[in-house]
């Protein structure tokens, strides 16, 4: 892991070299975080891979953040290291949830896998994607999982049925309203006694 000076530095030189693309760049724990405008991410990154000065040759992963509450709804965060600097950092990029993201399978092919990902989770859309479908989810799967609003429950259940012979989806059905409590936990609000409640009021 780089030292909090090489972190700096390499803070100061992106930030001076891409003041372009760059909005902000922080050290936050020992980690490196660069905000950028979602149509510059492929050119930043291109950067990030082939500037001696960085190097950063791996794609580690690529995932999204949902904030419901946001105008820019969705932020997709970029994780790359350098094995040269043995450093890693994080680029960030907010959208809004009708903008559609770049693609950065021309920067790093691994990233397919990764795009197709976030697409099936959050629902985010990439441009000049070669083939952006479902990835962990079912091809006729409603919905995005990771989104905030989806329900915890989900909308179907799968189950083989014997009689059928086939796996059949239904209609997720509760005996009860599911998450309805009066409370904030079992242990607060309870009006009955808990094993180990004797303790609380001992010196």
């Amino acid at each position: 892991m780089a030292d909090e000076t090489a972190l700096e530095d390499l803070r100061e030189a992106i930030a001076l070299r891409r003041a372009d693309a760059v909005l902000d760049a922080e050290i936050r724990r020992g980690e490196l975080t660069v905000h950028v405008g979602p149509s510059a991410v492929p050119g930043f990154l291109e950067h990030l891979r082939t500037d001696p000065s960085c190097r950063f040759t791996t794609l580690v992963d690529i995932t999204a953040i949902d904030w419901p509450d946001r105008e820019r709804r969705f932020e997709m965060v970029y994780h790359l290291l350098s094995m040269s600097l043995n450093a890693r950092i994080r680029v960030k990029a907010a959208l809004r949830e009708d903008e559609i993201m770049p693609s950065v399978i021309s920067v790093y092919p691994s990233a397919d896998w990764y795009e197709r990902e976030v697409f099936d989770m959050y629902g985010i859309l990439f441009s000049g994607h070669p083939d952006l479908r479902r990835i962990l989810t079912d091809y006729g799967f409603r919905g995005h999982p990771l989104r905030k609003d989806f329900p915890t429950t989900g909308y179907v259940e799968v189950r083989y049925d014997e009689a059928a012979k086939r796996v059949v989806y239904e209609p997720v059905k509760l005996p009860q309203e599911y998450r309805m409590f009066d409370f904030m936990s079992p242990w607060e609000g309870a009006d009955y006694i808990l094993p180990g409640d004797e303790k609380k009021d001992r010196g």
